[in-house]
């Protein structure tokens, strides 16, 4: 686990990249999931990242573990860099623009919030 400085920082980047509420995330890994036959059940929504990162979303930062910390890395290094290399905030213009957008929200990233 990482001392309590780095634990510290990476809630903070966490959270400022994780941009979407727990609501709005499990809303939107229920939504994406969907299909015309079946919706699955919000607890089996979405990729097992943005179910991670929903949980981690409602838990305290004392009560992180390892993979909790582990996975939060990942999410900030992904939205990081999925954000350089797009082309800033504003309307979909292609339909890789929209992949893209919908990559970033299964993590918790709106990148359409200012």
């Amino acid at each position: 686990m990482a001392d309590a400085l780095e634990l510290d920082a990476l809630w903070q980047d966490f959270h400022r990249v994780v941009n979407m509420t727990s609501m709005e995330l499990a809303s939107w890994l229920t939504v994406r999931d969907a299909d015309e036959e079946a919706e699955p059940r919000p607890a089996e929504a979405g990729t097992l990242t943005g179910q991670h990162v929903l949980a981690i979303l409602q838990k305290r930062r004392t009560d992180l573990t390892d993979d909790d910390v582990r996975v939060m890395y990942q999410v900030v290094d992904t939205v990081d860099d999925l954000v350089d290399t797009g082309n800033g905030p504003g309307p979909e213009s292609t339909p890789q623009d929209t992949r893209r957008r919908h990559r970033l929200m299964t993590l918790g990233h709106d990148p359409l919030r200012p």
